[in-house]
Formats: C-alpha cells, structure tokens, sequence
C-alpha cells in the first residue's frame, strides 16, 4: 500500500467495533469534513463481497453503511434501514425499510435492489468471497455458494425500490448485529460498478463508490 494514511472526506463518523470491523453514522452538520485513519497492517480491499482482515473491515465500515449499525454498549440501531424490525415467520423472515432519499457517494439512488445484488455476489461461488460462509443462514446460501443453485435463489428480494426482505432457514437471534457488517453491505447497482470497474473494482479509492458518510480518497492497492 503506498500510503497507510487514509484520508476520508464527508461527514461525521461513529467508531464501534463489531466482529471485524465497526459500524459508522450520517450527520447533517457538516458537508466537508476530513481525518487520517493509521492502520497497523496494509489495506488489501475495499470490497465488501472479498474483504477477509480486520484493516478491509475497519476502512469498509468507515466509508460504507448497512441496515443495521452498533452503537455504545453494543447496542443495534437503524443504518440506512428506518428503524430495527422484529422478525416474522417464527424469527425467519425480516422485512427492512430503506430511509428516503439515500444516495449513494457518486449520485445514484440508493435501493433495495443494490442489497439484493449485493448478497447474491458475495454468494456466487464465482466472486470467491471469504466471508460467503457468514450468510449461510439465509435461505440457500450454502446451496448457492456450493454451486448447486443460482445466485437468484438467495432468500433476499426487493420490494418497490424501498423494501428487503430476507427469508432464513432458521431464526438466528445474532442476525441484527450481522446486518451492520461489512460482507452485508450494499452494491451500486445503478451505476454497476462492480461491472465498469472489473478486477479494479475496490483496489483504489477511485474504483469505489461508497454508501456511508464518508469516501476514501488518494488510496491505491
């Protein structure tokens, strides 16, 4: 890595350590803010479907956001879902609400759909993620990752531009705290960057686009 100094922009950042990383917060207050991370080891990705190190996960969660986030005392609040929902379906099925107006850092609208393509490549055995064995209680995960099934049988769908829905095959309590980590994160799917971008796609902060309050600037793998 040419420079362990990241520099962010955008913002206000909350730091709370989940797993492998920690989970981040808007703020209205400032449009132009910046700071320096100092990692003790290089940054390899920052692809949410291939990140496998901490330093991947801690950059990622800086600079992305998901449903869920942890705050102070461990604690799960709403990201970029409105709020955190109760599961149905004997604790199987949960059904998030996007908050309005997301935007991705390049523009685009954020939606339902960019999660939905999201989780489908982190579990297509093509993409090789590491971390693919984390979703394994999502409906055919492990169907999919073993390559017997298509990534569109993955339990999540899209409804309206605002709504996902996720169907497990088992209720799994720990499930909240899984969606302010970095493996379930959003995917352009407007812009198709992981497309456009091609083995580029989060080797450089350029290569990226970026869902949380802040974006990465001047890093290169």
């Amino acid at each position: 890595m040419k420079n362990k100094w990241k520099k962010l922009g955008t913002a206000t950042l909350l730091l709370s350590v989940l797993l492998a990383g920690c989970g981040s917060a808007k703020s209205s207050e400032a449009k132009h803010q910046s700071f320096s991370v100092m990692e003790q080891s290089d940054l390899t990705t920052i692809d949410g479907s291939k990140a496998i190190d901490l330093t991947s996960f801690n950059m990622i969660n800086n600079t992305e956001e998901g449903l869920y986030r942890v705050a102070k005392g461990n604690k799960v609040v709403a990201g970029l879902a409105e709020k955190v929902v109760k599961p149905t379906n004997n604790g199987k099925t949960y059904t998030f609400t996007l908050r309005k107006g997301l935007k991705w850092s390049n523009g685009d609208a954020l939606t339902a759909k960019d999660f939905v393509y999201s989780w489908r490549r982190t579990a297509d055995p093509d993409t090789k993620a590491g971390y693919a064995y984390i979703m394994e209680n999502v409906k055919n995960a492990s169907a999919i990752s073993a390559g017997k099934m298509k990534p569109s049988k993955l339990g999540i769908k899209a409804i309206g531009k605002r709504t996902v829905q996720v169907t497990l095959t088992q209720a799994t309590p720990y499930f909240k705290y899984l969606m302010a980590f970095g493996t379930f994160f959003p995917q352009d799917q407007d812009q198709k960057a992981v497309e456009k971008y091609g083995t580029k796609y989060g080797t450089s902060s350029k290569y990226m686009v970026y869902s949380g309050p802040f974006k990465m600037v001047g890093w290169r793998n």
